[in-house]
């Protein structure tokens, strides 16, 4: 079996995915770093981080790039419907080696729909407009997961550009109300000051305090500070294991707590997620 063939039959877990990182499809260079940085996941970007000029460009690399050896799942962001590469992208991603398809500024779930079937890979729909945000619920029901696209959301928000996290607080619960109501993975956005890892890795804390699955990146630095965030620590894997064991059934107490099935079931993921 070939590396294309292997690809293809890679059974591909987006619950145990903590990194989403982002890179334009037209940059080799960054492409050639991106496949030994160490992400979870890959996005070959060419919606806007290619310039117009460059699509076509883009749009070849990325399809030559998913058709070698990657050692995590690969994604393409094609450009949104509505744009005139739109077609052109679902059809080189229809028959390229990508695992899933991400798409942009999502707001119906009807184009979701039509492009899962078009290129016949798993859709990860960006939340990025307040539209978005509203519609997401019927999204997931179509997709494999959702990511919000903070940036583009503080601009149809009509944000100040210094404008934090708490503006967009509502929004970000609504994206993951939405995801785990449709059973489908959540990703939180991405963080903007590449020299500013404390500051990142502190949102990368509070988005999985919020219940997201893993983060967006911008860049291979952050990849690290990313998975220690997402991961459990080790005092919460001992105590996941210790409440499992304990468990016998019904309501009882554990410690100073008292128990139930679905603690044993958040227990089961925290032990999930430390053996991935």
């Amino acid at each position: 079996m070939g590396p294309a063939e292997a690809k293809k039959d890679k059974d591909i877990d987006l619950f145990a995915v903590r990194s989403v990182l982002f890179l334009p499809a037209s940059n080799p260079r960054a492409i050639a770093k991106a496949r030994e940085a160490g992400a979870d996941l890959v996005v070959l970007d060419l919606e806007d981080a290619v310039r117009p000029e460059d699509k076509a460009d883009g749009r070849a690399a990325a399809v030559k790039a998913a058709a070698e050896p990657w050692p995590m799942p690969l994604a393409i962001r094609v450009n949104g419907a509505g744009t005139e590469w739109h077609s052109l992208d679902l059809d080189a991603v229809a028959g390229s080696e990508a695992d899933l398809v991400v798409v942009p500024r999502a707001v119906s779930a009807h184009v979701v729909r039509d492009i899962a079937a078009t290129v016949s890979k798993p859709v990860l729909s960006m939340i990025e407009t307040a539209a978005g945000v509203l519609a997401a619920s019927e999204i997931a029901a179509e997709c494999a997961g959702l990511i919000a696209g903070t940036n583009d959301l503080r601009a149809d928000l009509r944000l100040p550009l210094d404008a934090g996290r708490e503006p967009i607080s509502a929004a970000l619960q609504l994206i993951l109300l939405a995801a785990r109501a449709g059973g489908v993975a959540a990703f939180d956005g991405v963080f903007n000051n590449l020299e500013d890892l404390p500051g990142f890795e502190a949102e990368a804390v509070e988005g999985r305090r919020l219940g997201f699955d893993g983060k967006s990146l911008i860049h291979p630095k952050q990849i690290a500070p990313c998975h220690t965030a997402f991961a459990p620590s080790a005092a919460e894997v001992e105590r996941a294991r210790a409440l499992v064991a304990a468990f016998t059934g019904g309501a009882e107490r554990f410690g100073d707590e008292m128990i139930e099935r679905m603690h044993v079931a958040a227990a089961e993921r925290v032990l999930a997620r430390a053996n991935a």
